[in-house]
């Protein structure tokens, strides 16, 4: 396809149409409150994104819990003393044309307890002395999932994108190595997919017809079975339950090692589901224009930009002008990120990825 094609608009199931195929992709920043309110870093972050013309801005991930926070300085949308911040940047995202959507995040067991956070595994035996979630605990998570959506929804965002991938709680229930449960979240493929499906159906019921649910799943590591995952996904587009899937592949382009889908695209075992009016996009070292393209003629309806995103802010503007954009190549120095308008908090959440920033700049 031509670079052009990228910058035709989307229609979703519900809601307003995504002008183009860019979308950006979660990403922890570690820049809020350390209540979780958003903070002049966030609001700058997200102003300088607003102008980059992407078709949806979709927030970091967000605690629906307090107990349910991974990082320090994670964005909240568990309290409405949230609601003054997550509104101003759903407002910010407007005016510069683009749809916005805050994604919904529990860590599960992997909560930190040195911020205040509460482990809760699926499993009795996943933590040494930490009981299993009772059936009730479940339910009352679920229930903060959809309590958060609506809260989005009153802040003035266009959806929610709820976080099923990297082991945190709804991928955590989908592994059987870390799900060993027997009541009805656990044991048979379905009833490890219960969790996300009722927090899918929830969030449609609650929050209406126009409001846009998008779902991010990973299928490497933290114990997921790939062709059970496939199995899900069929199940959840079928019933278009959600508007977007998102892919987050550590390499859109990574062939499956193992498995009866060895020898395959990852991306195309999952494009080559019938979606019905379901869009699905992908994510993982997606850096040119070049690869854009390639994505939507393998299949996606949308690229989902991350890292390029935060090198150069104006990603989409940058393909826009010239078919042959390349960004620039890792790693960088953390005044190149500087004089790019990353904040320091940024900035040192970045230092964390060895093959993002320098390790020698300052």
């Amino acid at each position: 396809m031509s670079v052009s094609d990228l910058f035709k608009p989307l229609t979703l199931l519900h809601g307003p149409e995504m002008r183009n195929r860019f979308m950006l992709a979660p990403l922890t920043n570690q820049q809020s409150e350390l209540d979780g309110k958003a903070t002049e870093f966030d609001q700058e972050w997200i102003r300088q994104l607003s102008e980059s013309e992407y078709a949806l801005i979709t927030t970091c991930a967000t605690t629906v819990e307090a107990g349910g926070i991974a990082f320090a300085r994670q964005l909240g949308i568990h309290s409405d003393d949230h609601l003054p911040g997550l509104s101003q940047m759903a407002s910010t995202i407007r005016k510069g044309g683009g749809l916005s959507a805050v994604q919904l995040h529990h860590a599960g067991h992997r909560a930190n307890p040195m911020l205040g956070g509460i482990p809760a595994p699926a499993s009795g035996d996943t933590l040494p002395g930490i009981k299993a979630l009772t059936t009730e605990e479940v339910e009352r998570i679920r229930g903060s999932f959809i309590t958060a959506a609506k809260r989005a929804q009153t802040a003035g965002f266009d959806g929610i994108a709820i976080h099923g991938a990297f082991g945190w709680i709804l991928s955590e229930f989908m592994s059987p190595y870390l799900n060993d449960r027997k009541d009805k979240y656990g044991g048979t493929v379905e009833n490890r997919a219960r969790f996300t499906i009722e927090v899918m159906e929830g969030i449609r019921k609650a929050c209406g017809p126009d409001f846009q649910i998008g779902w991010r799943l990973s299928v490497e590591r933290y114990g997921l079975r790939l062709e059970e995952l496939r199995e899900i996904t069929a199940e959840i587009l079928d019933r278009e339950l959600i508007d977007y899937l998102d892919l987050a592949l550590w390499d859109s382009a990574q062939i499956v090692q193992e498995g009866s889908f060895r020898g395959r695209s990852m991306l195309n075992v999952f494009t080559s589901i019938p979606r019905r009016g379901v869009r699905v996009g992908a994510a993982g070292k997606i850096m040119t224009a070049q690869r854009c393209g390639q994505l939507i003629d393998e299949g996606c309806d949308f690229v989902l930009v991350g890292r390029a995103a935060i090198l150069q802010r104006d990603f989409p503007l940058q393909v826009k002008a010239n078919p042959n954009f390349e960004s620039p190549r890792m790693p960088v120095t953390a005044g190149y990120l500087r004089k790019g308008g990353l904040s320091e908090r940024f900035i040192n959440h970045m230092r964390g990825w060895q093959t993002f920033v320098h390790p020698a700049s300052v």
